[in-house]
């Protein structure tokens, strides 16, 4: 009897202290085998996203330096609002990739989409399947104006190629040769910028085009592209780049066989811009490629509220040449 009593004093005693114990023991071990208790604030969140209030995708032409630093601009100005970004890029400029891309976005249900097409007329019908879904879409640098697209962000290329036909003349004068490279054949800014080119020279002088190419978003068809050209052309008097596939490959091309030929290019980068530093390139047309990404971004986010937002917004054409003077920060 007396044996028993005591084994109940004791368990009411000390009972409740082993449950104690062990409560506080599977918690330590629960922490070092990486699960935390949710009850202390701020541990759970640790490592995990906050739940953006938008998700926007964009979708490039291909992948270019380019494209990426539209995409550091991008994502400085989403970080500030809260915006999570999907960016998508083909290895290679290519229809059906976009086309994927498009309609893997539109399943994702994303609050936005901006897109440079690489045939306008081709994309249209998926750009406006986005729309009617409640997607807002806007264009930038290649338009698909036949689309229920709700923006254009970019420069009128038409201009744009007669802009860089004026520098041409400013440094052949009224004769010369000339030989071309461009992109994709049915993206409509370099359709329109080639137009404007052709348009300029042929009204304003008697310079003469000897060759035009298209590489199709392919950088080694573009370098194979200026290799025939120069082979075929050897007394030409300067080469147009008219895509930032083109200008890359004419900057290799140039540094490689050592030519002295006037080049002009479109599309401002820090390859481009240290090659007309260094004399390689004479004169570049920007088309406002810094302010491409803040600029997307802002208008999903307009578009995304109900706001209304200018159809056409127009990024600029600068044309910068050597011991010329950038006023923003480049390439950081």
């Amino acid at each position: 009897m007396f044996r028993h009593r005591w084994f109940e004093k004791m368990m009411r005693k000390w009972f409740p202290r082993w449950l104690a114990f062990l409560a506080f023991f599977s918690t330590a071990a629960g922490c070092q085998n990486g699960m935390p208790d949710p009850a202390v604030p701020g541990i759970a969140e640790s490592g995990e996203p906050e739940t953006p209030a938008y998700v926007f995708g964009i979708i490039y032409p291909y992948a270019h330096p380019l494209y990426e630093w539209v995409t550091r601009q991008a994502e400085e100005t989403a970080k500030k609002h809260g915006v999570k970004l999907i960016v998508k890029a083909p290895d290679e400029a290519h229809l059906e990739q976009q086309i994927r891309m498009m309609e893997t976005l539109i399943k994702q249900g994303v609050d936005g989409i901006a897109i440079a097409p690489v045939d306008s007329d081709a994309l249209t019908p998926i750009i406006s399947l986005a729309v009617e879904n409640g997607i807002p879409v806007v264009c930038f640098e290649s338009d698909a104006p036949r689309s229920e697209r709700m923006a254009f962000i970019g420069t009128d290329n038409l201009i744009s190629g007669r802009t860089l036909a004026d520098k041409l003349t400013d440094v052949l004068g009224e004769n010369g040769m000339v030989i071309l490279e461009s992109g994709m054949s049915r993206m409509q800014s370099l359709q329109k910028r080639l137009e404007g080119f052709l348009s300029y020279i042929d009204e304003r002088s008697d310079i003469r085009v000897l060759d035009v190419r298209y590489h199709e978003g392919d950088d080694q068809k573009a370098l194979a592209d200026l290799e025939i050209m120069t082979e075929n052309h050897p007394h030409f008097n300067a080469l147009i780049a008219l895509d930032p596939i083109s200008v890359s490959q004419s900057i290799l091309f140039w540094k490689a066989k050592g030519l002295k030929q006037y080049l002009l290019a479109f599309g401002l980068t820090s390859e481009v811009w240290e090659a007309v530093n260094n004399g390689q390139i004479t004169y570049v047309v920007s088309q406002g490629e810094a302010r491409w990404g803040s600029m997307i971004v802002n208008t999903l986010l307009q578009l995304r509220k109900g706001k209304k937002v200018d159809k056409y917004q127009d990024t600029q054409n600068e044309i910068f040449a050597k011991d010329d003077r950038v006023d923003w920060v480049l390439f950081e």
